[in-house]
């Protein structure tokens, strides 16, 4: 009878477990992005140029796949796709690869990607990293895009025969 108690007892805060489990977050991109959109602020596209004309030091960073960044990107942009953003902001071989110094915890940071879903959860990710000066494009590529259609550079040398289409669609 004892073990039988123990059983079921255990199964109990077993199923209790599970259930917290499930209560600790966002369960959907939407719910995360829109927790993202809590903690990182945004700059327009008008803002950003203006940055840029005026010389600004910012890191830009297209969060973006290789494929879709070789296309068409924001002058300045630093690549770093999103599924790598954690591995490579804080690894200096990266950014002498690059040659651009490691950046600081307090420099101004604008990340966008194709719509800006990835840039807002980019965005969230590097202040989580200690990151103080983040924001991320509102309306992102596409917004930049459309607003300034002669103010863009594209990396043809890389892009090759890739065909792959964007990723993420965000």
């Amino acid at each position: 009878m004892k073990t039988i108690k123990s059983i079921f007892g255990i199964a109990i805060l077993f199923m209790v477990m599970l259930s917290a489990c499930n209560q600790l977050g966002p369960q959907s991109l939407d719910e995360m992005v829109v927790e993202a959109k809590k903690h990182v602020d945004a700059v327009t596209v008008e803002q950003l140029k203006e940055k840029l004309d005026n010389g600004d030091m910012i890191l830009l960073i297209d969060v973006r796949e290789p494929n879709e960044f070789n296309a068409g990107y924001i002058p300045g942009s630093v690549n770093i796709p999103r599924g790598v953003l954690e591995f490579k902001i804080n690894n200096e071989a990266f950014w002498d690869a690059a040659f651009l110094y490691l950046p600081e915890k307090d420099e101004e940071i604008i990340v966008y990607c194709k719509k800006g879903k990835r840039g807002m959860l980019a965005g969230e990710t590097l202040k989580k990293l200690g990151f103080t000066n983040v924001t991320y494009l509102e309306g992102a590529w596409k917004k930049w895009e459309r607003t300034y259609p002669d103010i863009f550079e594209k990396n043809l040398d890389a892009m090759g025969h890739d065909t792959g289409g964007e990723v993420g669609g965000c």
